[in-house]
Order: structure tokens, then sequence, then C-alpha cells
């Protein structure tokens, strides 16, 4: 019988199918622990974007940031100080797929643990309590969430869930939504809201360029972000959490912390 070429691009599509599943299936049979320390390194999934957390310096072309420092401290409490940790750029959108082909080991990059998340991924133990917060100008009288109300307007971005928050913490003040955050901290600057409102990890990296700004009252809802370790693998998330634990009790992660988060408390992970 002669193939014509109706006939074989479905045959195409069968075989590549069958290798990914085959490559899916190989990356989850493998013991990762076990492969992080025959090659003395560990490959994590960063961001190269997020100021604090993970962000490209220019000059020297590395990823410097939270994130970036924590999974070094990991690294060396589960690997030694001759343990190498490797980074590879993720985004929110690529990072579960990296992960599950075997690209990456694990996954440091602001990723909150939700239970959706855990259906495809495992997690560590939390590494900073995110949290919705509330951005404002030094000396305002707002300083947590309560003291919102009828005479404030908050600023927050289109589309995000933090206007629903806001709603449900404060139903009395007004809202003004934005087309992004550079816009929403512009029109605080302008005095078109008293804060701006979302994710206290963007709030931060706001605060540390804008000095004449801070977060107020720490965060009112609970968001924590975990480390992503490809589902099975309980004896690379038991080493992980032992590390956290190691790194906490030496007083590493708090000399970290305070590098990155000198003014503000209300990320740090007990």
């Amino acid at each position: 019988m002669k193939l014509t070429k109706k006939m074989l691009i479905p045959l195409l599509l069968l075989f590549l199918v069958g290798l990914g599943g085959c490559k899916a299936a190989s990356v989850s049979s493998k013991n990762v622990l076990e492969q992080v320390k025959t090659n003395d390194r560990i490959v994590w999934g960063v961001k190269n974007d997020t100021r604090l957390f993970g962000l490209m310096d220019v000059a020297s072309r590395e990823v410097k940031g939270f994130d970036i420092d924590i999974a070094k401290a990991l690294t060396e409490k589960i690997l030694g100080r001759d343990g190498r940790a490797d980074f590879v750029e993720v985004t929110s959108k690529t990072r579960i797929p990296l992960l599950k082909n075997g690209n990456i080991d694990a996954i440091i990059a602001t990723m909150t643990i939700t239970e959706e998340r855990k259906k495809q991924v495992d997690f560590s133990n939390v590494y900073f309590d995110a949290g919705q917060a509330l951005l404002v100008k030094k000396g305002s009288p707002i300083k947590s969430v309560k003291d919102l109300n009828a005479n404030t307007t908050v600023l927050v971005v289109k589309g995000s869930t933090s206007a629903v928050n806001i709603r449900k913490e404060a139903p009395d003040a007004k809202i003004l939504e934005m087309e992004n955050y550079a816009e929403a901290f512009t029109a605080l600057q302008a005095g078109q809201g008293q804060a701006v409102s979302t994710d206290n990890a963007i709030l931060l990296g706001m605060a540390s360029e804008n000095p004449d700004y801070e977060l107020a009252g720490g965060t009112f809802t609970n968001e924590p972000y975990g480390i992503a370790i490809n589902k099975g693998q309980t004896e690379f998330v038991d080493a992980i959490n032992q590390a956290l634990k190691e790194i906490h009790e030496d007083g590493t992660y708090d000399k970290i912390y305070d590098k990155w988060f000198p003014d503000d408390q209300s990320g740090k992970a007990e």
C-alpha cells in the first residue's frame, strides 16, 4: 500500500506523541536526588525579570535575587561546598513544562503553592510568605487594610484578583483599575489613589526603587511560595526540606532575607 501525504501526517503526529510520552516516563522514573549527587549540581528554574527575586544583572550577565541566593544555599547543604547551582530562565508559563521534561531539577521562581498546582508537581515547605499587601507613601495614615474606607482609593491592575480581595476586606473603599503595575504606581505618585495593592513581592520591588514608599500592615491574603519538584521525587523533596530547615537554624536564611528585604519582614517564612 502506498502511503499518501494525508496518511503520513497522522502517523508522524502519533510518533511524536509517543516519543514525548517515552521521555516523560523516563524523566519520572529517575531518582533526581541520586542524579544531582552524581552530577554534583542542581539545575534550578528561576525568573530573570522579577526584581528582588530573580533579575538579570546586565553588567555581570548573572541573575541575582532572593530566589537565587536561597537556591545556592540549598545546593551547598545538599551537595556540599563543591556542589554547583546552575540556573535556567523560566516564566510562569514555561516553568512546569521545563520541569516535566527534565530540563530543570526544581523550580524556585515566585511560585505560589496551590491545590491546582499540587496535581502536577510536589512542593517543598514554604520559603517565602507571599500575599496581597498595600504600598503607600511614607507617612500615610493607612497602616493596614483596615484603614481603607470611603475616602480612600486603591489602585489595582485590571484582570487580577486584587480588586476582589479589596472589596472583601474593605468594601467601602473606592477601586481604580489600571492597565499594569507601572501605571498603577505612576497614578499613586500623581495622587490618583492612596495605595497600590497586589502581591507583596511585586510591591517590595517597587519600594526598593522608590524609597519614599513602603508596605503598610503586612499581607492580608495567604499565597506562600514553595519550591516545585516533579511528582514522585520524595527523596529530593525531603532533601530540600531538610536543607531549608538547616539554613533557618544556622541563620543563613535570615541573612539572605535581610540582604534583599532589609526594611520589611512580612514575607519571612518561619
